[in-house]
């Protein structure tokens, strides 16, 4: 009975007879005899690469010119890496070692390759291709083996090749073979920042707990040597600060710290300062933003407050009374030589009594009222 294969158009098929490779097969139909062995045929794709690499490498070794005739054979040394064209598009970035046969007929195939010991960083006119590549819809396999960065406008790469520091990258968009090698780039903000050091649980020097929030502005001066002589500068500068503020608190009494917190702002920059010293990182300004007391200490404080202010009522309510005293005995003494001071003051003592009172009768005329009132004496 006669075995019936077909392979379409846009394929190509590969004859086995017991296990073993007879030839590639072009599109059509197919029947074979089962005399001699069993009779498979599997169908590839041509527009996708060859998975049967056996197959490929039995005709390189033993018949090249039909291996030359079917298949586009890429491979690459294992220093080498490559990227992969289809009619002059990229569809796949390869890695060292990579192997890929293609079928000839459907698709121009192409390869460029790259020694990876020459240098680690891909060409302009690559990188921009690969970014172009990489926002269209169809998606590249293999980009994982290149780091692709966007350096953006005020900022500096660090870039780190096997835990080294190797160059700074100015602002632009830069790529990298990760391959044969660990490659890293930290991106490094050069304008003002600011730090926030939060919730430092801190014993003055009395033995009171305090709860401080500091706050500092600081920029790189000098990436290359901050990131020469530290390895996380940001994070050194963040210990420091907590350093100097454990300092400045762990040295003074409670009420030291909330007379002046200037101090506080001042032995914390002086500490900084010496500790960042020609590491190219500066702090333009900091500061102790909050001061949190604990709450048993907030009543006794507040109890000290009222007293304070209820002693200094007290002292402004006896200056008071004593002022006001030397002023009736000066009034005294002025009106005791002065009959007619002292008559002023009875009418103006008269004049406070009458504001009180609703309604005056007056009988035998207002003349009468004055004159009975009021007496002056030239004397």
């Amino acid at each position: 009975m006669l075995e019936k294969f077909v392979v379409r158009v846009n394929e190509k098929g590969i004859l086995m007879r017991d296990g073993d490779f007879r030839q590639i097969l072009g599109p059509g139909r197919y029947r074979f005899l089962p005399f001699g062995g069993k009779v498979t045929v599997s169908a590839h794709a041509q527009d996708t690469v060859m998975s049967a690499e056996a197959v490929v490498d039995y005709l390189l070794q033993n018949r090249p010119a039909e291996a030359e005739e079917h298949f586009v054979v890429m491979t690459l040394k294992e220093d080498e890496a490559g990227l992969r064209f289809e009619n002059d598009v990229l569809v796949e970035v390869l890695p060292p070692g990579a192997r890929r046969f293609l079928w000839k007929g459907l698709k121009a195939h192409r390869l460029e390759r790259f020694n990876l010991d020459a240098g680690a960083e891909l060409p302009a006119g690559m990188t921009i291709r690969l970014n172009a590549a990489n926002l269209k819809s169809r998606a590249v396999a293999g980009l994982e083996g290149i780091l692709a960065a966007q350096v953006p406008a005020y900022h500096i790469g660090v870039l780190r090749i096997d835990g080294q520091v190797d160059r700074l990258l100015e602002p632009g968009l830069k790529a990298f073979w990760r391959f044969n090698r660990d490659i890293q780039l930290e991106l490094v903000d050069t304008r003002l920042q600011v730090m926030e050091v939060s919730g430092q649980e801190i014993l003055t020097k009395d033995r009171v707990g305090l709860r401080l929030n500091l706050v500092a502005s600081w920029r790189f001066t000098d990436v290359a040597r901050a990131f020469a002589a530290i390895g996380k500068p940001v994070d050194y500068l963040y210990r420091e600060l907590q350093f100097g503020l454990r300092a400045a608190v762990g040295t003074r009494s409670i009420d030291a710290i909330l007379e002046n917190k200037q101090d506080i702002d001042e032995m914390v920059a002086a500490h900084v300062q010496g500790k960042l010293a020609g590491f190219g990182i500066e702090v333009a300004s900091l500061g102790v933003r909050d001061i949190v007391l604990p709450g048993e200490m907030k009543d006794i404080l507040a109890r000290v407050v009222e007293a304070e202010k209820a002693a200094e009522a007290n002292v402004i309510r006896r200056r008071e009374e004593t002022a006001a005293t030397r002023s009736l005995l000066n009034t005294a003494k002025v009106m005791e030589d002065n009959p007619v001071a002292l008559r002023l003051k009875e009418l103006e003592t008269l004049e406070r009594v009458a504001e009180r009172i609703d309604r005056i009768s007056v009988f035998g005329g207002l003349d009468q009222v004055l004159n009975g009132l009021v007496s002056l004496k030239a004397g």
